[in-house]
């Protein structure tokens, strides 16, 4: 079974393809995750984390027509899988509770 631990920006990718109405392109998902971050993300970035998120079952892609806009290259759309929606909740779980410790360690 593949791994569902995740660093912190494969995890925004993956809430970012999960917060999609149906289904993302690599635009799409790159530009959620660099509002998020509040500064530019690259694209080849965004596509190699997809793909190792792809090749660890946490998302599915699909090929969409070739488009003239494109140059005649198709897109690729991205879904969230089970998985993916599981190491969502594992990873985020831990991250909400790493960050409630957050003022006892820097108390105001």
């Amino acid at each position: 079974m593949p791994t569902t631990r995740l660093g912190v920006f494969e995890l925004m990718v993956l809430m970012a393809v999960a917060t999609a109405p149906e289904e993302a392109d690599g635009i799409t998902i790159r530009q959620k995750v660099a509002a998020s971050r509040g500064r530019d993300v690259s694209s080849g970035a965004v596509h190699t984390t997809l793909d190792r998120l792809g090749h660890r079952g946490l998302v599915s892609s699909r090929q969409g027509d070739a488009t003239p806009e494109r140059g005649g290259r198709p897109r690729r759309f991205y879904r969230l899988t089970a998985l993916g929606a599981k190491a969502i909740d594992i990873n985020y779980g831990a991250l909400q509770t790493l960050a409630g410790h957050v003022p006892q360690i820097f108390p105001q």
